[in-house]
């Protein structure tokens, strides 16, 4: 075989000599490249060799082609080495053929995976607590040590109030304390906003129609949902006493694929959480039986929905339909975790497929595997799961107001210091808690009952309060910090000084016993007028 292609009929073709002198036998070609690979024989021009022994007949300058009348001694296993070569060539070309492919596939799996990714994730928020070794002066308060996402699922489009956020929840995460917990705000919470009084499930909606104001354009549309997602992170900010960091937005088609997309879901459902209801799916148009029981049990992507969604069977209405809500989301993480969800991108791709128009989040894609990440070492069983209406912390209760049911605090209407207390412990800055720094609160200005003011605040957001009492003297004009760590508990320090408003010293003044508190705070006269 020596790799020259020759048409079927030429005269003269290459011959090996036999173990007889001057018998001579045709080689039959290897192949004669019109196969689909693309390659086709081309017409040469003809050689000539003054070498005796390449061209034995022709002589010197011999205008024989060569090849024509070429005879060669080869061994006999020369043929059998050209045609390992030749297989190994092939299986050469097929490997490299696939690797192609799949790097041309791989491409359009992530570039495509990647782009819709960046609209779903768009950016925007910031959590400080998410990179390591954080810098104290970057958290701007107490709450800052933790990574808090508002989690809002609405209808959207083909649904009765399609902006009503009818699940509202704070997914808190504890990159310190590798810890994590989930708080259920209730949809018809009667809250008080620059627009009026509303329940919270309507905020989002209010916000953005103020906006849209009947016009749709895409940079209006836009504009809108930016204007009602602002909305509803604010109230829930000033109402429940936390940062929010981020949000994510779900519409009711993302949540059921997305179970779907992992195979859908198993939960422990307790009896409490046991629903027989019958409902419309105005998706596909046919009614359905939703038939939970007690016990382990599988969920698709529809039953998953419908039982998130279902309150009108049980005992406590919203309430227990949020402790549900809460359920599926942590079967979901841990499905998610299980699976190898993000090690897999045929999965991913899936996702953010599925995805589409009915997600949108201020987390970027970078700090969605971060927080993935940190959730892959939390355990079930360290995820909090809060509402405001569960035993033995029972904040809130039912009423009427304009002819409508809502819920609200039962220190009264819009008085949200037992609720604020009650979250801001629950979902405890990491730093705060790590650290666990003693303070000592005296009063030194003339207003009576200011030191214990002071020591119920610093305990609503997790400070160890372990002195109040009044200074020898009330003579102090400004609040004084003092730190007696030197330093050691800088994330405490920064705290306290910005919530006080003052650079901390480190030494304590004459007559202020700190009775072993490694922070003392001397409230001063100007206290008064803050």
């Amino acid at each position: 075989m020596d790799g020259f292609a020759h048409r079927p009929g030429r005269a003269n073709q290459v011959t090996r000599r036999g173990s007889i002198a001057g018998a001579a036998k045709p080689i039959a070609r290897v192949d004669d490249f019109r196969g689909k690979d693309g390659f086709r024989p081309v017409a040469q021009n003809k050689l000539t060799s003054n070498n005796p022994v390449a061209n034995p007949h022709g002589g010197r300058g011999s205008s024989e082609p060569m090849g024509s009348g070429m005879k060669l001694d080869l061994p006999k296993s020369s043929g059998e080495k050209h045609k390992k070569r030749s297989k190994k060539k092939i299986v050469l070309r097929v490997m490299v053929s696939l690797f192609l492919v799949l790097f041309v596939l791989g491409g359009l799996l992530f570039g495509n995976a990647y782009l819709k990714a960046k609209k779903i994730f768009s950016g925007g928020g910031n959590a400080p607590a998410l990179d390591a070794n954080v810098d104290p002066t970057k958290l701007k308060g107490e709450g800052d040590g933790r990574v808090n996402v508002l989690m809002l699922g609405k209808g959207g489009a083909g649904h009765d109030g399609a902006d009503l956020t009818d699940t509202i929840l704070i997914m808190s995460i504890d990159p310190i304390q590798k810890d994590a917990s989930m708080l259920s705000i209730p949809r018809d919470f009667w809250v008080k906003t620059d627009a009026g009084q509303s329940k919270i499930n309507a905020v989002y909606a209010n916000a953005k129609y103020k906006v849209l104001n009947g016009k749709k354009t895409s940079d209006i549309n836009e504009r809108a949902e930016q204007a009602g997602l602002a909305a509803i992170e604010t109230e829930v900010e000033e109402v429940f006493g936390v940062p929010i960091h981020y949000h994510v937005m779900v519409d009711f088609t993302a949540f059921e694929k997305a179970i779907n997309t992992v195979g859908g879901v198993d939960i422990n459902v307790a009896k409490s959480g046991v629903v027989y209801e019958r409902l419309w799916n105005p998706v596909t148009r046919k009614n359905y039986v939703l038939d939970v029981k007690e016990g382990r049990q599988h969920f698709d992507g529809e039953r998953a929905l419908f039982y998130a969604r279902s309150r009108h069977t049980s005992a406590r209405g919203d309430f227990d339909r949020a402790e549900r809500q809460r359920a599926v989301i942590l079967a979901l993480k841990d499905k998610v975790m299980s699976a190898g969800t993000y090690g897999n991108p045929v999965k991913i791709n899936q996702l953010v497929n599925e995805f589409g128009d009915h997600v949108r989040s201020n987390l970027t894609t970078g700090e969605v595997l971060r927080v993935y990440d940190i959730m892959k070492g939390i355990d079930s069983t360290k995820v909090g799961s809060l509402g405001l209406a569960d035993p033995p912390n029972v904040l809130v209760n039912t009423g009427m107001i304009n002819g409508q049911s809502v819920v609200q605090p039962i220190a009264g209407l819009y008085n949200y210091t037992a609720i604020q207390s009650f979250v801001r412990n629950s979902l405890k800055d990491g730093y705060i808690k790590n650290e666990n720094a003693s303070i000592a609160v005296f009063n030194g200005s003339t207003v009576t009952g200011l030191a214990g003011k002071r020591a119920d605040e610093l305990k609503s957001f997790g400070y160890n309060i372990t002195t109040v009492a009044n200074a020898p003297t009330k003579d102090y004009a400004q609040t004084t910090l003092i730190d007696l760590t030197n330093g050691q508990k800088k994330y405490t320090k920064n705290y306290l000084e910005k919530r006080l408003k003052v650079t901390a010293t480190t030494t304590l003044p004459q007559g202020i016993n700190a009775n072993g508190a490694e922070f003392v705070i001397i409230l001063g006269q100007n206290e008064s007028t803050n």
